[in-house]
């Protein structure tokens, strides 16, 4: 925190007044020439939206970044604060961070006139230079713009016609700050028109006040493609005024996809010690997004946000963790069995077309999960033929035969020995993963074995049954109500 100075010692410390857009273009190119990384952490960004933020930046334009939801759009809004200044000076007690070089409201006009160089200055870090408004239906002009306050019209008895009475709203408190707008096509028409003349002429009005501010402000809007058809839209002037559109997107690879989920998942470090996650079910994880995301049951103009994956880690997490707890155990790993936890973190975050709200969201969420282990199982093992000719074995005869004469069961509560003592007791299935992949450590090589259980049974090779705390598979055309009898 800097201590309070005077303007003549702001003025001999050779502080050189900037407008936010000089500010920003200038940190921007100095982290560009020492090769510093300006947008941390926006994974997948790198080669598409990155370098059009950059240049955007230097065009000194407002920026809309249009995408659908769970694709960064705030996070890259926020992130904008790194290139502001770590302070900036203004006029002691100004409700709109007046520079003491160029005052614009009343308050810090009047103080300058009365105090000169002694005008008190105080310092206002970029943290508290970003702004950022949801629009909603019930967003009036007086929250964006401002009001006349007949409390301080009478307080300080003054007429309505004196500037002093008016309060600003939250643009105008957003001087020589980042103003973000999320959700603009939300943003009723008419509310929308009054933000007109500030992003070109910096003029407000306010009940018949016509003042000359002219705002120093970085606007940034977010908005949805689908908001354009099914909520609302953007008036045509208004898109006209805002310099550049940025397109987002989700990432386009399983690689980006898991560092995005490492990043954002809340998951403590305490779990984390104590609960592995074995990297095919990481990729096993954002592949159930990407399944969605190409799925006939889910809507693609809604999109499938970067969010569901990230709760479904958390929620593995917490499966395994429960398990720890229920079983008095220090450490497990997370099996496939857990992934059918993930099925409430799906539900809520989908929408479906037609047909998919026929099949209802739990089987639609249970459906993207199977592909998706299909389409894991498929990168690293032979592809199970759907028929097998008389006499030719294939890479899964042993273990389907396997099944002939013997069951298998897997309880969420086994013990991560016992657990894979189970399947280690499938000598074709053991013998498959280890002449497949002989260097994998063990959680993975038990999650293989898993996850080609899973595929066979997927594929009609085995039958599969569940109940609340176990899986059983079996020859197909077998007894089918162990559950029951059990």
């Amino acid at each position: 925190m800097k201590k309070d100075i005077t303007f003549k010692e702001l003025k001999d410390s050779g502080y050189q007044e900037r407008t936010i857009n000089e500010e920003m273009q200038a940190n921007l190119l100095t982290k560009i020439k020492s090769k510093k990384d300006v947008f941390a952490g926006l994974w997948g960004y790198e080669d598409s939206v990155i370098p059009q933020l950059k240049k955007a930046i230097l065009a000194g334009h407002h920026i809309n970044l249009l995408g659908l939801r769970g694709q960064a759009k705030t996070k890259i809004a926020r992130s904008m604060v790194d290139l502001l200044d770590e302070y900036m000076p203004i006029v002691k007690g100004s409700e709109i961070n007046d520079s003491p070089f160029n005052p614009i409201s009343i308050y810090s006009r009047k103080a300058l006139e009365e105090h000169g160089d002694d005008t008190p200055i105080s310092w206002v870090h970029r943290s508290n230079r970003f702004f950022e408004k949801l629009a909603t239906p019930d967003v009036n002009v007086s929250d964006l713009i401002g009001d006349i306050d007949p409390i301080k019209a009478a307080t300080l008895k003054l007429p309505y016609s004196d500037e002093r009475v008016l309060h600003y709203g939250m643009i105008p408190r957003a001087n020589r700050s980042i103003f973000v707008l999320n959700e603009l096509p939300d943003l009723q028409a008419r509310i929308q028109v009054s933000l007109f003349n500030i992003l070109q002429e910096g003029d407000i009005q306010i009940r018949g006040f016509q003042l000359r501010m002219p705002l120093d402000i970085q606007f940034l809007f977010t908005a949805n493609p689908e908001d354009y058809t099914n909520r609302g839209s953007i008036v045509t002037p208004l898109k006209d005024r805002i310099g550049s559109q940025i397109f987002t997107h989700y990432p386009k690879s399983i690689e980006l996809a898991r560092e995005i989920t490492e990043q954002e998942a809340r998951i403590s470090d305490t779990d984390k010690a104590n609960i592995s996650v074995p990297d095919v079910a990481k990729d096993l994880l954002e592949q159930v997004s990407f399944e969605a995301r190409n799925s006939e049951y889910v809507d693609i103009k809604s999109g499938v946000s970067a969010r569901m994956s990230i709760s479904g880690m958390e929620t593995l997490i917490a499966a395994a963790k429960l398990r720890l707890i229920e079983t008095d155990a220090s450490k497990t790993s997370v099996r496939l069995l857990d992934f059918s936890s993930i099925v409430p973190s799906i539900t809520g975050k989908i929408e479906l077309v037609y047909e998919g709200e026929q099949e209802g969201a739990g089987e639609v969420a249970r459906l993207l999960i199977n592909n998706a282990i299909l389409t894991e199982f498929e990168k690293r093992f032979p592809k199970i033929p759907k028929l097998e000719k008389e006499g030719i074995k294939t890479e899964y005869s042993d273990i389907i035969a396997w099944f002939d004469s013997n069951y298998l069961e897997l309880n969420y509560t086994d013990s991560d020995v016992e657990f894979s003592k189970s399947l280690f007791s499938i000598k074709p299935l053991v013998s498959l993963v280890e002449k497949t992949y002989p260097e994998l450590n063990k959680q993975d090589k038990d999650f293989c074995m898993e996850l080609a259980l899973w595929s066979l049974a997927i594929s009609d090779k085995l039958d599969k049954s569940s109940n609340e705390n176990a899986f059983k598979f079996d020859s197909l055309g077998l007894d089918k109500h162990f559950f029951e009898s059990n």
